[in-house]
């Protein structure tokens, strides 16, 4: 772990709900400025942090008389639209004490599936982070619909991190880390396999969504990418700042070997698929273990309604999903410069 985390420069830090509101859905001023306090340290030593938040939805609930998350996306909207100002209010707040600058920065799911609109914000993360700003990204809750949306704040904090090349994701929480059948933390994941996958459960949490499937979901992200994750107690005195140091607290997910380039990111983690190619065993092992393209003569079945440029899922004949990629009209469909294996 030490070894993993010891260049660790650029960094991404998602907050729960539960850390920064209390027993009656109120932002906690005490504890957004005791997570603010660990990053600027980290900012002193030169690391280049950004804040994925949750919290806007339940900072609004009170104003609207919501004791509980409401489920109809029109409060839920009318809640953010109230509660993203408090919420920004607090951390303007919090990291001016320190001598900090916030921006916030909200998003949707179209505004990093097409190329020029993801380069665009990328370009203005990497521009703030190099001024010393703290970005603060949430989703547009106010305008997502669930065409747009990313699904909830771990996917996006996993995507932020994919989308700034970032060396490290932490999901904060109010949880240990992914706990095993005894209720232990399980220490490290080296590959996240079906067994990993069924410790998972979801939250019952009146303000949240995910939990700790959400928390694999985006893993599975990181990993592929090349980042190593982190899920932690957020309530943990100087956590964040313990584990950058590499103690030994929560469950890391070890990255795969090599970061996947720039353009394959965009294509495997910010797409929703056009359609599924279904291929046979030997297109299969061109692709996942000689690195060919994948040709056409190797496709048993099409499905969905997609054109050349389209992205497209490509699965094996047991339905199993292996590889992303953009399909082309020809003999080559999905060339291999244009495709992930997952």
């Amino acid at each position: 772990r030490r070894e993993i985390l010891a260049n660790v420069r650029r960094l991404v830090v998602k907050f729960g709900t539960g850390l920064l509101t209390d027993d009656h859905n109120r932002l906690a001023l005490p504890s957004i400025e005791r997570l603010a306090r660990q990053v600027a340290a980290l900012r002193a030593e030169g690391r280049q942090v950004t804040l994925v938040s949750s919290g806007a939805i339940a900072a609004g609930m009170g104003a609207l008389g919501f004791t509980k998350r409401p489920q109809d996306l029109p409060s839920l909207q009318a809640a953010a639209a109230i509660g993203q100002g408090k919420l920004m209010a607090v951390y303007d707040q919090a990291f001016g004490k320190l001598g900090l600058h916030v921006a916030q920065i909200l998003l949707t799911h179209d505004d990093l599936k097409t190329r020029p609109r993801h380069l665009a914000a990328r370009n203005t993360l990497d521009t703030l982070l190099a001024r010393g700003i703290i970005p603060i990204i949430n989703e547009n809750d106010t305008v997502a619909v669930d065409e747009i949306k990313f699904g909830d704040n771990d996917r996006l904090g996993a995507l932020t991190a994919t989308l700034i090349d970032a060396d490290l994701l932490i999901i904060l929480s109010h949880v240990a880390g992914l706990l095993d059948r005894n209720q232990q933390v399980v220490p490290v994941v080296a590959e996240i396999t079906r067994e990993i996958e069924a410790l998972a459960g979801g939250t019952d949490r009146v303000t949240s969504v995910g939990g700790m499937k959400s928390k694999i979901d985006a893993a599975k992200i990181c990993v592929r990418s090349g980042i190593p994750l982190i899920i932690a107690d957020g309530d943990r005195a100087d956590v964040i700042t313990e584990l950058v140091a590499g103690t030994d607290t929560g469950t890391i997910f070890l990255p795969k070997t090599g970061k996947l380039e720039s353009r394959k990111r965009w294509i495997a983690f910010f797409q929703k698929p056009a359609g599924v190619l279904v291929v046979d065993e030997g297109a299969r092992t061109a692709v996942c273990s000689a690195g060919k393209s994948l040709l056409a003569k190797g496709v048993v079945r099409a499905d969905g309604k997609f054109a050349a440029g389209d992205i497209v899922s490509i699965h094996d004949t047991a339905g199993n999903e292996f590889a992303l990629g953009i399909v082309r009209d020809g003999s080559v469909i999905v060339h291999r410069d244009d495709l992930v294996v997952l």
